[in-house]
């Protein structure tokens, strides 16, 4: 990660499962100082916009020269909101491609030359907008780190969950079985695996009809399996 502000994420990346993944070896990372690549006395990374206006951007000779110099894994990504949408696809394309760095930016963003001859493309995650860049890496990490295999432990948690499959996730319980008079559905305490499966994928499909539709237009609806598992549990009244 190159940043601004090394000593504001550098906590977050050594603390957690992310900071153990890395002192465990399964996670190599490196935060970079982008005023390392300045020359003057007040390592000044920012300038006036050309033609006026409100703000200051970050100029290309500090983050040219950084990049020039530490050489981080490729593809850098620029975090923007001009950047393609972050999604678990992505994460999961990045989590197997063996390495990448994030270029955080701040103020009224980076001179447009850093945007079209440093960086291999832009990443967004979301249609809002952040002071800089730095909150939208660290949510790109952990998502992106938590798909190495062995770093969550159990690596059929990441099958399991929201977005993995283009649906949300089922509901979980825990004990007590009871609570305040809301039961644990019969279906996870009747031993039955397979059916507990079933259930679990039905659930999941529910809620994503019913919290996130898009997503499942998205996968260009339900399959006929799928909605054979929405009879099964008298989910059908959904489709």
């Amino acid at each position: 990660m190159l940043t601004i502000f090394p000593d504001l994420v550098r906590p977050w990346t050594e603390a957690s499962l992310i900071g153990k993944a890395a002192r465990d070896g399964l996670l190599d990372l490196r935060v970079h100082d982008l005023r390392s690549g300045t020359t003057d006395p007040h390592r000044s990374v920012d300038d006036a916009p050309f033609g006026g206006g409100a703000g200051m951007v970050l100029r290309p000779e500090p983050l040219f020269a950084v990049v020039e110099q530490v050489r981080p894994p490729r593809p850098l990504l620029l975090l923007g909101p001009a950047g393609r949408p972050f999604d678990q696809a992505w994460a999961a394309e990045l989590a197997a491609s063996g390495g990448f760095s994030l270029l955080c930016g701040r103020y009224e963003g980076v001179d447009q030359r850093v945007a079209e001859h440093l960086v291999d493309g832009e990443l967004s995650i979301g249609d809002f907008v952040l002071a800089g860049g730095e909150v939208a890496a660290l949510a790109v990490l952990e998502a992106v780190a938590r798909l190495v295999p062995g770093v969550m432990g159990n690596d059929r948690s990441a099958d399991d969950e929201s977005f993995a499959a283009g649906l949300l996730e089922y509901p979980q319980y825990t004990r007590p079985a009871e609570f305040r008079g809301w039961a644990v559905p019969e279906v996870l305490r009747g031993g039955d695996h397979g059916r507990v499966d079933r259930w679990r994928r039905a659930q999941a499909i529910r809620r994503t009809i019913e919290r996130r539709p898009d997503l499942i237009e998205r996968r260009g609806g339900l399959t006929g399996e799928e909605q054979r598992l929405l009879a099964e549990f008298g989910l059908d009244g959904l489709v």
